[in-house]
């Protein structure tokens, strides 16, 4: 799986014009399921991205986890990140995104793993067309990608 975390001071997704998820102080996941992966591949990413310490402390140092700050996530999925930016020609592929069923169901269980570590997560819907507006914080955005990581 692949994420995009960014901190934010606020974060919120709208379909059809209406606010479907939103959030004051945390992170706005951007997720992708790939191809192969599994539900405890959405578990660790879950797990991992919970415990990330990308917050300051009283002495300015990004050392406090989101559950240390009392944030919550808003968790919107987003295909685009199998991207393959680097194909000859303009056009990115997207196929090594899992298949929509699929996905939905890693998205889900991304989801309740983080809701299971004490984390208030909203949501966009999975599929649909969101609009996605946050107010950065710092700006601090973090890049994980299941396929990199070490056990």
């Amino acid at each position: 799986m692949r994420a995009l975390v960014q901190r934010v001071a606020e974060a919120r997704v709208a379909v059809s014009n209406a606010v479907v998820g939103e959030i004051g102080r945390g992170f706005l996941v951007l997720v992708c399921a790939m191809e192969g992966d599994t539900p405890e591949t959405a578990q660790w990413l879950a797990r991992k991205i919970a415990a990330c310490r990308i917050f300051k402390d009283d002495n300015g140092k990004m050392n406090l986890s989101l559950a240390q700050t009392g944030g919550a996530v808003l968790a919107v999925s987003q295909f685009t990140l199998a991207a393959n930016g680097a194909a000859s020609g303009n056009r990115p592929g997207f196929s090594r995104a899992a298949p929509a069923a699929e996905g939905e169901a890693l998205y889900e269980t991304f989801c309740a793993t983080l809701a299971g570590e004490g984390l208030a997560v909203a949501r966009g819907i999975f599929g649909a067309d969101m609009k996605v507006s946050l107010l950065n914080d710092g700006p601090v955005t973090i890049w994980f990608d299941t396929a990199l990581k070490s056990e």
